[in-house]
């Protein structure tokens, strides 16, 4: 997520609506705008990607847009950026561009106005697939930055496995890994439930069949000194009260899914019934 809120990048037809054209002039010359392409200008503190997209043409889109906002995404390269039907796009930067270019009919005000979340989310259903999708689209609802009406034009501008997902969706996963990991484990025929509470141990990321506790440690590093002994005294807890717990970090959830199935289906398999 970039760090300034805003985009900071104006039309200057925009910056004209508050400044006579002198007062542009001295803020350019001064370093606090610079010009990106004809017409379009950009603060300081403009996020880079939201520059190069400008600079493109368009503007932020798919998984670029989303992770702009704060959405959960899978890794992904290049920068996505949304240019209108009737828009252009503009070579930029000092190497080959390897922009992902995303060309919608949808209308705008402005040529800077930005996707909405649910247009977002179609954008990544169409490129990137269904589980990038989804763990954006359960994101997004876990941070209500989708509501009834956003997810009703959702489902009218998927295809039938994306309406699907949209069903499946639910607003209380913390994380994109548990996402991940209910999507991935949904035709098993399991109970699976996100932030759940397991008496003696508190808030889980996973619970399956009521038994079985699933950590999905995030892309950061457990202190050694504190965190990883935290974790200790709740997987200690949970086995006290009859709960295995199974934790696996980011690079084996993503990069190693197989390992981490075989691991959760051969534990489920010795389940006492």
């Amino acid at each position: 997520m970039c760090e300034s809120s805003g985009t900071h990048v104006w039309e200057y037809r925009e910056l004209r609506r508050t400044m006579r054209r002198g007062e542009v002039d001295l803020l350019r010359k001064s370093g606090r705008i610079s010009r990106i392409r004809r017409g379009i200008y950009a603060g300081t503190h403009a996020c880079t990607d939201v520059v190069q997209a400008a600079a493109h043409g368009g503007v932020l889109a798919c998984e670029s847009a989303a992770r702009h906002l704060g959405l959960w995404v899978l890794e992904s390269t290049g920068l996505h950026v949304w240019v209108r039907s009737d828009g252009h796009q503009y070579p930029h930067g000092d190497s080959q561009c390897d922009c992902i270019v995303h060309w919608d009919d949808a209308v705008a005000s402005s040529p800077l106005s930005p996707p909405s979340v649910p247009r977002v989310l179609q954008q990544i259903h169409r490129c990137r697939g269904d589980e990038a999708f989804f763990v954006a689209l359960e994101s997004a609802r876990r941070m209500g930055m989708i509501d009834s009406s956003g997810l009703r034009w959702l489902r009218r501008a998927l295809n039938a496995r994306g309406r699907r997902l949209v069903e499946y969706s639910r607003s209380d996963s913390d994380s994109g890994l548990e996402s991940l990991i209910r999507l991935r484990l949904r035709g098993r025929g399991w109970s699976i439930r996100t932030q759940a509470h397991v008496i003696g141990t508190g808030r889980v990321d996973l619970l399956i069949d009521g038994w079985l506790i699933i950590e999905a440690d995030g892309r950061a590093n457990h202190d050694p000194s504190s965190m990883r002994h935290k974790d200790l005294v709740r997987d200690a807890n949970a086995a006290a009260w009859h709960h295995p717990t199974l934790r696996f970090d980011y690079a084996m959830i993503i990069h190693d899914w197989d390992l981490v199935e075989r691991a959760i289906v051969a534990t489920m398999e010795r389940r006492p019934r």
